[in-house]
């Protein structure tokens, strides 16, 4: 169904019943507060508390209700209704894309605008931050979903030698005047000096100053500055203390002392200022605002394998400004930080960027950022170009991973794509209804999946008939790949086409508990059952890209609200079934059971098959009991057991309170450990906790299911991880995969 046609429908009984489910919605929404009201916590990063948030919930529901009553086909609704499947981000659905890799240094080139000016193009590090949140910030009000920099610490390192020039430039002329290495020059000539100089080498050898100098180039930029030197004597003619020809000499032992203090000042200059821009830009990406003021951007960075020495600062700089935490101490919600790990980069000792790697694990345990993703699984190698930077791979948001490109082979890259939308299967549903016949099961998994395939392309010629002006960040700045090519009133449907449509799903352990009676974690029968259902998948998501040159791919679903929907309308069908719906949430994608009591080893090595096939997004969670910080060699090694057991993208979550009246941040239960005071209802404790890929700074923001599985999460105790970092937790079970 077009949208173009949508409008001429007869009102109908079924209309009728709508408008009272939405005025139900509307009436939850103006009259009850967020903490009774699982509507207005459907995504904890809108606070539907506020005016802006209530705001934001009206628009929401009245777009589901109209999406679904005249927009979507009508055998789509009917399946989402029901909970077949759940079409995400559906009040978005004729509006927009979902997420977006930017690409900020094609961006900063030529400067950018956000509607109302252009911005030049940043010259120092600060300005590179700073610009870097605007960035951010403009292309969220362009689509529903999260915004991610893939290569930040290259983008940055830019920053810093701009800053670091500037600086050098700065106190060479300052140290030069001081010293005077030649007599009768004012400030102004050792200015003149310091400039030639350095211009020359810049203009004949392409030689600037820079953290770790080329080899070489000090001595020829004293050669340089020697000769510039000369110069401005003769250009000055004769004076006091030169002789009359205007020439005189020059104390090579001074040009070096100031080259060796303009060096170390701007060193110190740049060490701090980058500091600070990292900091701020952590500030602001936790207190500015987006789409009408309801939510804070949804940011990602990735950064960790650019080992030149501007990135290395700028990525020291940043892993201190989060573990120092915002202005009480408090733990950076945003953004997702992701430290990319990469044998003969960061992994081992020896590599040029081991530090950054044992700093990132470090600031992690403390702060819960940055996550890990790894570049050497298979899957993720497969695609990597030494030539081309953008070819390595970059998460976003949740989870999501796009790189693979059958539109134009040419670029596969993750710069300036993202994913278009995605749809997720009701996988214990499925089950449930074919009672537990495995071949039922796998025929109406084919069939959803055509369902899901035919409601994904719908939703793309949708989006395709939009255009530019529809987008004036994303697609007007040249944001989205291919987008620089096209007018203001062009139809947008053509570069679309490097996006990824993904078909999720939800409550792979709970489908598997239905069809055999045991879930992955507990039967290597299971274990297969749930590879090959995973499999059936992403086999017809490639079929689907082959047919089409479309880029279909499988996502492992970051479920919030959709995670407790689910498992109400099975219960409301099916009852109460032990391990299906006998709980407040359904398991996300393929994770093992949060209740279930297994080593850290098992789990990462359990869900790591399903990485490979889930390349539209997958991530795999460990959980900790208690501050990781005290046992770094056991964090360690549980980051290493991902990266040789080949998983994509993993998280270690712990638990991260804090003491707003001391600042004390770590473990609290009941007691702060920091000033000994008792937790009241007047001075709560903020309790940090990861939901679906995001923190969140307090329980009340989580939805019902998500406070369920949160509370009933299996912790992997500290002390019985050891030095490996892999031992037991508490329940394991007789039969082991």
């Amino acid at each position: 169904m077009s949208i173009d046609t949508v409008t001429a429908a007869p009102v109908t009984s079924d209309d009728l019943d709508h408008d009272t489910r939405l005025m139900r919605a509307f009436e939850e929404i103006a009259y009850t507060s967020a903490a009774e009201s699982d509507v207005k916590r459907e995504n904890a990063n809108v606070d539907a508390n506020t005016a802006m948030g209530a705001m934001l919930k009206y628009g929401s529901e009245g777009a589901k209700h109209f999406n679904l009553l005249r927009v979507v086909d009508p055998d789509h609704a009917e399946a989402h209704i029901d909970g077949d499947i759940h079409i995400h981000d559906l009040d978005f659905l004729t509006l927009t894309t979902t997420c977006c890799q930017i690409d900020l240094r094609r961006l900063f080139d030529g400067g950018f605008s956000t509607g109302h000016g252009v911005l030049r193009r940043p010259q120092s590090i600060a300005s590179y931050a700073a610009l870097a949140c605007i960035a951010i910030q403009s292309n969220q009000n362009d689509q529903h979903g999260g915004q991610s920099i893939p290569d930040f610490d290259r983008v940055m390192a830019d920053g810093v030698r701009l800053t670091y020039a500037r600086s050098y430039r700065e106190n060479l002329t300052r140290a030069l005047t001081l010293r005077a290495p030649a007599p009768g020059l004012g400030r102004y000539d050792w200015e003149q000096v310091a400039t030639r100089a350095l211009d020359v080498l810049a203009a004949a050898r392409d030689l600037r100053p820079a953290l770790e100098p080329a080899p070489g180039q000090v001595d020829q930029e004293r050669q340089a500055l020697i000769a510039q030197t000369l110069a401005q004597l003769v250009e000055n003619g004769p004076g006091e203390g030169t002789p009359a020809d205007g020439r005189g000499t020059v104390e090579e032992d001074a040009i070096r002392a100031a080259q060796e203090f303009a060096a170390s000042e701007a060193f110190r200059d740049t060490e701090r200022a980058t500091y600070q821009a990292m900091e701020a830009l952590i500030h602001n990406l936790n207190t500015m605002n987006s789409r009408a003021g309801a939510q804070t951007p949804f940011s990602s960075i990735n950064y960790g394998t650019d080992v030149s020495p501007e990135a290395r600062l700028v990525v020291r700089a940043l892993l201190a400004a989060t573990e120092a935490g915002l202005g009480n101490g408090e733990t950076p919600i945003f953004p997702i930080q992701i430290f990319r790990v990469k044998q003969g980069v960061n992994l081992d000792p020896g590599d040029p960027n081991y530090d950054l790697f044992r700093l990132a694990c470090r600031c992690s345990a403390k702060r819960l950022f940055p996550n890990f993703s790894f570049q050497d699984a298979p899957f993720n190698a497969a695609h990597y170009d030494p030539e081309r930077t953008e070819t390595e791979i970059a998460y976003m948001g949740c989870r999501t991973r796009v790189i693979g490109n059958v539109h134009d082979a040419s670029q596969e890259v993750c710069n300036r794509r993202g994913n278009l939308s995605f749809t997720s299967i009701n996988l214990p549903r499925l089950a449930m209804v074919a009672g537990g016949d495995h071949d039922d099961f796998f025929t109406l998994l084919d069939e959803t999946l055509d369902l899901v395939v035919a409601q994904l392309l719908e939703r793309l010629e949708i989006q395709s008939r939009k255009r530019v002006r529809n987008f004036p960040f994303l697609m007007g700045q040249g944001v989205w790949l291919g987008s620089e090519e096209l007018g203001p009133d062009d139809e947008v449907g053509e570069v679309l086409k490097h996006g990824s449509l993904s078909a999720g799903f939800i409550g792979l352990a709970e489908a598997l508990t239905v069809l055999i009676g045991r879930h992955h974690g507990q039967t290597l029968q299971a274990q297969e059952l749930g590879l090959r259902i995973v499999r059936r998948m992403r086999a017809r998501m490639d079929e689907e890209a082959a047919r089409t040159g479309l880029n279909f791919t499988l996502l492992a679903t970051p479920a919030e609200g959709l995670a407790g929907r689910f498992v109400r309308l099975d219960r409301a069908r099916f009852g109460d079934i032990p391990g299906v719906t006998d709980k407040d949430y359904y398991t996300n994608s393929f994770h093992v059971p949060v209740t279930y009591g297994i080593t850290a080893a098992r789990k990462i090595t359990l869900e790591a098959p399903y990485h490979e096939m889930t390349n539209a997004g997958h991530i795999t969670y460990v959980e900790l009991d208690g501050d990781p910080g005290a046992n770094l060699e056991a964090f360690e090694a549980i980051v290493r057991h991902m990266h040789a057991s080949g998983i994509g993208y993993g998280s270690i979550n712990h638990p991260v309170d804090l003491d707003p009246v001391c600042g004390y941040t770590g473990c609290i239960d009941d007691e702060c450990p920091g000033c000994g005071r008792l937790e009241t209802p007047d001075a709560p404790f903020d309790r940090i906790r990861r939901i679906t890929g995001y923190l969140v700074g307090t329980l009340d923001r989580f939805n019902d299911a998500k406070r369920a599985e949160e509370r009933d999460r299996v912790r992997h105790g500290l002390r019985s991880l050891g030095g490996s970092g892999l031992g037991s937790a508490s329940g394991e079970a007789e039969t082991r995969p």
